[in-house]
């Protein structure tokens, strides 16, 4: 079992970590997640029938445990709120918090960030999985349950999003335009 944790480690960490912090936007949580998802992974490899590749199989278990965890926050922050109601909003924690690696990057590729925070979780799901991960329409249906009607669905409409945003910001337009991004 050694050999197989340490395979899936080396083949898919860096991908599952890429994939998690993209919707967590957040480096320690998606270290943690990451390990989440490998104790699940280990769990239940015994029980992995083949039916999709490893990789879905694994992105798939990703996708699940981060929304357990976007969950949970979402509940914590409600309960922060309820409980700070009279209080300053100086106390609230801002839970968006940018990365030191975030930070140096171009403003431009800031810019195409941000409006990728500003599509719905599923569609920064399907961008991330598509494009950055470069998973085929079928595997980012098996790793999200969806058809591949509805992942095309949602990455059209995602990348309509995008656009919009670009065509709001000029400079961005133009170096997206340029191939600079």
């Amino acid at each position: 079992m050694k050999d197989v944790f340490e395979r899936l480690y080396e083949e898919y960490h860096q991908p599952l970590f890429q994939f998690i912090f993209y919707m967590v936007r957040n480096k320690e949580a998606a270290e943690d997640i990451v390990q989440e998802v490998y104790i699940k992974v280990m769990k239940a490899y015994s029980s992995f029938a083949g039916k999709s590749s490893e990789k879905t199989w694994l992105f798939s278990i990703a996708r699940h445990v981060t929304i357990d965890w976007l969950r949970k926050q979402n509940r914590r922050k409600k309960r922060v709120l309820f409980f700070s109601i009279g209080e300053s909003e100086d106390r609230l924690v801002q839970n968006d918090p940018l990365p030191d690696e975030f930070l140096t990057q171009k403003e431009s590729v800031k810019e195409l960030y941000h409006a990728l925070y500003k599509c719905t979780l599923p569609q920064q799901q399907v961008i991330v999985l598509r494009y950055i991960q470069s998973l085929s329409i079928a595997e980012t249906a098996a790793v999200l349950g969806w058809t591949e009607s509805k992942v095309k669905t949602t990455q059209h409409r995602a990348i309509k999003g995008l656009k919009s945003f670009l065509d709001e910001t000029p400079g961005l337009k133009e170096e997206w335009k340029d191939g600079v991004i």
